[in-house]
């Protein structure tokens, strides 16, 4: 399982309705696209869950680094990069997934969690706590997914998760849900990734 997100952060006046009709017109060609576990179509909007900028932060988890590479070099990230400048793209390795027990309603908010990795702690032991907050926040009541991913460049973990409802009960930014594309969501691998 591998981790992906970039981010658009737009002008303070822009329009998020522009972004919610792109979302609406071309949010279904990843409903099937292969080696995608799902895409998660996110937006931030400045004054709305204390978010302090207008955001377009897509987050993926691949369950294939073929259907991840198809995807950044195959012509559809060319059209957003097109359009909007290219953005700088973050990778993560998967340590953790759950599904969480709300898995028919819609997603409608995501909260995703940046933190480092503190110099001399014992890696397997941070790495298992990751762990075991990914299966916390999937057993919260509203709760549809959560994952640990961590990118051994920066030593950054990130905990991201998805709820069916506006009062996620996790802390970090939080994101509209406009769109989830999930062609192979069954597939990603439960628990620890190791």
């Amino acid at each position: 399982m591998h981790a992906m997100q970039y981010e658009l952060t737009l002008p303070a006046d822009y329009d998020m309705d522009i972004i919610r009709g792109r979302v609406s017109r071309v949010g279904h060609l990843l409903d099937d696209w292969e080696g995608l576990g799902f895409k998660a179509y996110l937006l931030r909007e400045r004054g709305t869950h204390g978010s302090p900028v207008n955001q377009y932060a897509p987050f993926y988890l691949w369950n294939t680094m073929e259907g991840m590479n198809s995807f950044l070099w195959g012509g559809a990230f060319q059209r957003l990069s097109d359009d909007f400048g290219r953005p700088s793209v973050r990778q993560w390795t998967g340590v953790a997934y759950e599904a969480g027990g709300a898995v028919g309603p819609r997603a409608r908010v995501a909260v995703r969690r940046r933190q480092p990795v503190p110099d001399g702690v014992q890696l397997a032991a941070f790495v298992e706590d990751a762990v075991g907050e990914t299966a916390r926040l999937a057993g919260e009541d509203g709760a549809v997914l959560a994952a640990a991913a961590v990118d051994t460049g920066r030593w950054e973990l990130v905990h991201f998760s998805l709820w069916e409802d506006e009062t996620p009960k996790a802390d970090g930014d939080v994101f509209e849900v406009l769109h989830l594309s999930a062609p192979g969501r069954d597939r990603l691998s439960r628990g620890r990734q190791w």
